[in-house]
């Protein structure tokens, strides 16, 4: 039995920066029944996984393995904290990429837009 999926799919969300309020409206649910999904109230189907996995755009099989310790790993290495690479897909890392591309561009705009 898959541990969570609930809770994968939450840390994916807010990985991508995605609101509660744009996967409902994907899913064309109110936030509240959105979030009940989030929270375990309301149990997951295979149908509503498969929609959540597309607007995500994540494969199911990897949301439903997804741990946040396999991309970070906080680590003490020899009294300093650190930040280890363990495990990305190639699509999430091109995802954060773009996201990172993304927000330099808004700083860079922000930045002119102060001067």
């Amino acid at each position: 039995m898959i541990k969570d999926p609930h809770t994968k799919i939450k840390h994916i969300r807010e990985l991508k920066n995605y609101t509660q309020e744009y996967i409902a409206n994907k899913l064309n649910l109110s936030i509240r029944a959105y979030s009940k999904i989030e929270t375990g109230e309301t149990q997951l189907t295979i149908n509503r996984l498969n929609e959540i996995s597309d607007i995500l755009e994540v494969d199911p099989i990897e949301l439903l393995g997804f741990d946040h310790q396999q991309v970070f790993n906080n680590c003490k290495q020899e009294g300093n904290i650190g930040i280890n690479y363990i495990q990305m897909s190639d699509k999430l890392i091109e995802q954060y990429e773009k996201r990172i591309q993304t927000l330099e561009s808004q700083i860079t705009l922000l930045q002119s837009l102060i001067k």
